[in-house]
């Protein structure tokens, strides 16, 4: 996975990214990161990028000349790594005019070798080169923030986690929250017991059967609780689930009525 990067403050990018398991995946190859600075695009002398929006308003704009140039740069620096009739790659805009950014988003983003990243500041960019070059707008959420640099590291990181070889056990990835509508089961690590709570006894019996169906009974029970709207999208695509579950506690009941019946006599 090769991110590209445009934007007007790339050391904030580099600094984010170059930590934790995104900063161990970029030494080993797995992933890379491109920064490419827009003012260093821009035609003007004093290096300026933004001007007043036509028709008044508050604020000031980014202009369309140095995105574009930037743009293309990158493309043409990937078509000399792929060759000229390489695929476009997609670039991405961070707006919070977007598609709300989600775990299904970032798995298939995650498919992709290429992905450019446009970083807007100000009040946005010029509409005539977003229709130009963007192909994905994006937000991370109902808000509004300083720039799209928060945003790009958000996607990155998320995207980065789907990538084979980032998660030092992939594993991880597939049972997180979001990874298949259902919020993570809780967890438990040393010592047994802590201010008097002790670690759920399923956990400690060593039967990984049990031991999974407690994890599933549990996400279910959290997913129901704090995000009723992912748990009736699980339900919806998981009644076998819920006819399997029924059929075992009905021979439950079964088979206890039985040991009952037994005693009795």
């Amino acid at each position: 996975m090769n991110f590209h990067v445009l934007t007007l403050f790339p050391e904030m990018i580099e600094q984010g990214l170059h930590t934790s398991i995104t900063g161990r995946s970029l030494e080993k190859g797995t992933i890379t990161l491109h920064t490419v600075n827009i003012r260093n695009y821009t035609v003007n002398k004093h290096k300026k990028v933004d001007d007043y929006p036509y028709g008044g308003g508050a604020g000031m704009l980014m202009q369309a000349q140095p995105v574009y140039d930037a743009y293309r740069a990158v493309v043409e620096k990937i078509s000399e790594r792929k060759g000229e009739n390489s695929k476009v790659p997609r670039v991405i805009y961070l707006t919070p005019q977007g598609r709300v950014f989600n775990q299904s988003m970032a798995r298939e983003l995650a498919g992709e070798e290429d992905l450019i990243f446009l970083c807007g500041h100000y009040e946005g960019i010029d509409e005539r080169v977003l229709e130009e070059i963007v192909t994905d707008n994006i937000s991370i959420g109902d808000y509004v923030l300083t720039g799209g640099e928060l945003p790009a590291l958000v996607l990155m990181d998320a995207i980065s986690r789907m990538v084979p070889g980032v998660l030092g056990n992939q594993e991880s990835g597939d049972t997180e929250s979001h990874s298949n509508y259902l919020l993570e089961y809780p967890q438990y690590s040393r010592p047994e017991i802590w201010h008097d709570k002790k670690v759920p006894e399923i956990l400690l019996s060593g039967d990984h059967a049990k031991v999974e169906e407690w994890r599933l009974e549990r996400s279910l029970e959290k997913t129901q609780k704090l995000r009723p709207d992912l748990y009736q999208k699980w339900v919806s695509e998981n009644e076998e689930y819920f006819i399997r579950k029924k059929k075992r506690e009905e021979r439950k009941k079964r088979n206890e009525r039985k040991k009952e019946k037994k005693l009795a006599f």
